[in-house]
C-alpha cells in the first residue's frame, strides 16, 4: 500500500529543444485501504527527462523517467543501490491486460475559478475508465476508474515543457507509479498514465488536483479490491521554478548499484 500511496504522488511532444526546465513542488495526500500517508513531491523535468521525489514518513522515493531511453530508475534515500526497468518491455507486458481501445476518457471545463499557489486557476471534471485484467485473466476483470475535479493555471511557467514529457510519454505507453504496484493494479496504472495525457490536454498545468479511484467488477479480484475500499489522492502545487537544472539529476547517484528489473 506504501508503494501505492507514494506512486500516487507521483503520479501527478514538440521539439524538445526548444523548451527550457522546470521544477514544481507540491504537497500530496492520499488515503485508502485502511491507510493514508501524506508528504510533498518534487518533480524535476528537463526534455524527454523527468525526477520525482515523493518525501513520506522520513524517507525519500525518487523516480527517473528517461522516455528517450526507454528506461526508469528507481531507489530510496535508505538504500545506495536502483532498480531498472526496461520500460519498452514493461509496456508491451502491460498491454496484455489492458485494451487501450476501451479506454473511456473525459475533461470538461465546469467554469468555476480558483486560486491556486497565487494564480487564478480554471475548474475542470475529469473522469478515466480502464477496464483490466490480471495477466489477461477474463475471470480476474475489473474496471478501474478516476474523477475528480482540477484547478489549472494556463501560461503557467512550465507549461510547455509539462506538455511535452507527459505527451511524449504517454504515447510511448508509460506508467507513472512504480512498476511493481502496477504489476498489481495494472489498470489504475494506466487509468492514470491517461489521466495525466488527459491533464496536458487542457493546454495548463494542473495546480491542485483532488483524484477518487474506485474499482468495480463482478470477477474475484474486483471482489477483493472493492472491499479493501476506495482511495483517494489531493495534490496542490505550491511553487513552480524554470531554473536550469542540472544534467546530473536525471541518472542514479555514483557508486549506485544499478539492479534490473522484469
Amino acid at each position: 500500500m506504501k508503494r501505492v500511496i507514494l506512486g500516487m504522488g507521483v503520479m501527478l511532444a514538440l521539439t524538445v529543444a526548444a523548451f527550457g526546465d522546470v521544477t514544481i513542488k507540491q504537497t500530496t495526500s492520499g488515503k485508502g485501504m485502511g491507510m493514508a500517508a501524506s508528504g510533498t513531491t518534487t518533480t524535476y523535468i528537463k526534455g524527454m527527462k523527468m525526477r520525482s521525489e515523493v518525501e513520506a514518513r522520513g524517507t525519500v522515493m525518487t523516480t527517473i523517467f528517461d522516455v528517450e531511453n526507454q528506461k526508469m530508475y528507481s531507489f530510496d534515500s535508505k538504500k545506495k543501490s536502483a532498480d531498472v526497468w526496461d520500460m519498452q518491455a514493461f509496456s508491451a507486458e502491460m498491454s496484455k491486460s489492458i485494451d487501450p481501445g476501451e479506454i473511456k476518457a473525459s475533461v470538461k471545463a465546469n467554469g468555476k475559478k480558483k486560486e491556486v499557489a497565487g494564480k487564478s486557476a480554471a475548474g475542470y471534471d475529469l473522469e478515466v475508465s480502464v477496464p483490466a485484467s490480471m495477466g489477461g485473466d477474463k475471470s480476474m476483470a475489473m474496471t478501474v476508474t478516476l474523477s475528480g475535479p482540477m484547478w489549472v493555471v494556463k501560461g503557467a511557467p512550465g507549461t510547455a515543457e509539462y506538455m511535452a514529457f507527459y505527451k511524449a510519454a504517454v504515447e510511448k505507453g508509460w506508467i507513472f507509479s512504480d512498476p511493481r504496484a502496477a504489476k498489481g493494479s495494472p489498470g489504475q496504472a494506466k487509468a492514470m498514465a491517461e489521466m495525466h495525457r488527459q491533464l496536458a490536454s487542457t493546454g495548463g498545468v494542473p495546480y491542485e488536483t483532488v483524484m477518487d479511484v474506485a474499482i468495480s467488477g463482478e470477477g474475484p479480484m474486483a471482489a477483493v479490491m472493492a472491499r479493501m475500499g476506495a482511495m483517494s489522492m489531493t495534490s496542490t502545487v505550491q511553487s513552480v521554478d524554470t531554473s536550469a537544472l542540472d544534467d546530473a539529476l536525471f541518472a542514479p547517484p555514483a557508486g549506485y548499484k544499478l539492479v534490473p528489473k522484469k
